[in-house]
């Protein structure tokens, strides 16, 4: 079994509401929900009772969490407690930001999982990165992630990674989808804060920082997440809506 949790945080400081904007017709919480609902069970977890009656009026499942939660992984690890999910239960983390994102990208990682699962590893932890271009790499909105030979993370950051003093740098792009066993994510939610998390303001810095092993799937995705009203209008070109 696998639950998607999407958090939902309805104060936004670049974009405010920003997880209700208009796209073709639907909030962008609920696009989002509905573009993964193939793939399981899925539950926003929001802090505002607006996004509950939202998505309740568009038929689609939803928690209310607490509204102090500093990131979305502790948003979505409270969900976890409050819907009593077993421990061993994959739970996908899914941006309420990325509505383009591709249920094939989602079903690589969890591939990825219940392989480590099946390899009974201590921590389970996964995300997704793709190959992005020069020009893109120098967005600090656009995180960029470099891995080891075991496709396990070695560092991410909002600069460009690595520097390219050769020539031969190749990019790639985080794509903010994570998944864990539910002990997994509750273990990296009691993880004391990391001072490279509060730097870059990248909450999986926190496991890297306490020595825990993120592993990293290469996909092929066009989706990618809205920050701001640019992103939102770009988006609506590309995908014709």
């Amino acid at each position: 079994l696998t639950m998607i949790i999407i958090p939902a945080r309805l104060a936004s400081t670049r974009f405010p509401e920003k997880v209700l904007a208009d796209i073709g017709g639907l909030p962008m919480v609920i696009r989002t929900a509905k573009r993964v609902e193939s793939i399981d069970r899925v539950v926003v977890a929001c802090d505002d009772e607006k996004i509950l009656d939202i998505c309740a009026a568009h038929g689609v499942e939803a928690r209310l969490t607490s509204t102090t939660h500093k990131s979305g992984t502790d948003r979505i690890n409270e969900c976890a407690q409050i819907i009593d999910v077993p421990d061993d239960e994959l739970i996908i983390n899914v941006q309420a930001d990325e509505p383009f994102i591709e249920t094939e990208v989602l079903e690589l990682l969890i591939e990825r999982l219940n392989t480590l699962k099946a390899q009974d590893a201590p921590f389970i932890m996964g995300s997704c990165y793709n190959a992005i271009n020069t020009e893109s790499a120098q967005d600090p909105n656009l995180v960029k992630v470099i891995t080891d030979v075991d496709h396990n993370a070695i560092y991410f950051s909002r600069s460009p990674i690595p520097f390219n003093r050769s020539g031969e740098a190749n990019y790639f792009g985080h794509i903010g989808i994570y998944g864990f066993t539910k002990k997994s994510l509750h273990d990296f939610c009691t993880l004391g804060e990391a001072p490279l998390e509060d730097i870059e303001k990248l909450e999986q810095l926190r496991a890297l920082y306490h020595g825990k092993k993120i592993s990293m799937v290469k996909v092929a995705s066009a989706g990618f997440g809205i920050d701001t009203v640019e992103d939102l209008e770009r988006a609506k070109k590309i995908f014709g809506l």
